[in-house]
């Protein structure tokens, strides 16, 4: 059967990692769990690791500290290259991604290269947001499809299924964005090498346990990245 990892990045979530991988592994006995963690100093990868003592399914890699959404992705996404995995999915620790979606998910990328889990395709699909947070959001998106053409409602979404032949086409090592900008740059590429994408309609409910990582750091670099992709593009270095 065609394996799947589910990768998520994490930093202080130990309040809901233990409930969330069980989650994750009760969608299919085909699917494993690859959690990223940011040395957390709240305690995250020790819960892990006391899972992973029973169940090896679940797997864990450590960072000094932290370093970024798309640099915790880009390590996750070699490390499903190495192991075979077939289908690759990024998925939040904080529940805004619901994992029985992931089934829904995985059917589509039967018939396509690279799904995306979309806020913004049948209407918006937000929960708890407030108003300044989705303007910032749907604007990213619209800016984005503006300066680069993407043909993608929700640009900067985080809940998305990757098959296999999508990341190796990609030079994982030249990936240096994060946040926003992360999923900006991966969907670009993969449509910019002809991949077949769609968007699949997810309901978006944000966090209620523990803190979110949004910044202004991390819009600013997606504003500036949408240009470095349109030029790259349009010399061929995509």
């Amino acid at each position: 059967m065609p394996k799947t990892l589910v990768v998520t990045p994490t930093y202080n979530e130990a309040e809901n990692i233990r409930r969330l991988i069980e989650s994750v592994l009760s969608q299919s006995q085909d699917i494993e769990m690859l959690i990223i963690d940011d040395n957390s100093p709240d305690g995250t990868a020790s819960i892990i690791k006391e899972i992973m003592k029973t169940n090896p399914r679940v797997h864990l890699i450590e960072r000094p500290g932290k370093m970024g959404l798309g640099t915790a992705y880009v390590e996750g996404f070699k490390y499903a290259l190495q192991y075979s995995f077939d289908f690759i999915i990024e998925m939040d620790a904080d529940f805004s991604h619901d994992p029985n979606e992931i089934p829904n998910l995985l059917k589509k990328a039967e018939n396509y290269d690279l799904v995306l889990g979309s806020r913004y395709v049948d209407g918006i699909r937000i929960l708890n947001w407030p108003i300044g947070r989705l303007i910032l959001s749907y604007g990213a998106s619209l800016y984005t499809r503006w300066i680069t053409g993407l043909p993608v409602k929700d640009t900067t979404g985080g809940y998305k299924c990757f098959r296999r032949k999508v990341l190796e086409s990609i030079d994982l090592n030249k990936i240096k964005s994060n946040g926003y900008a992360f999923q900006i740059e991966m969907n670009f590429k993969a449509w910019k090498k002809g991949f077949k994408i769609i968007e699949h309609p997810i309901i978006f409910a944000d966090r209620t346990h523990g803190s979110s990582k949004m910044s202004k750091k991390i819009v600013i670099e997606a504003i500036f990245l949408v240009w470095k992709l349109k030029f790259q593009s349009l010399l061929g270095k995509i």
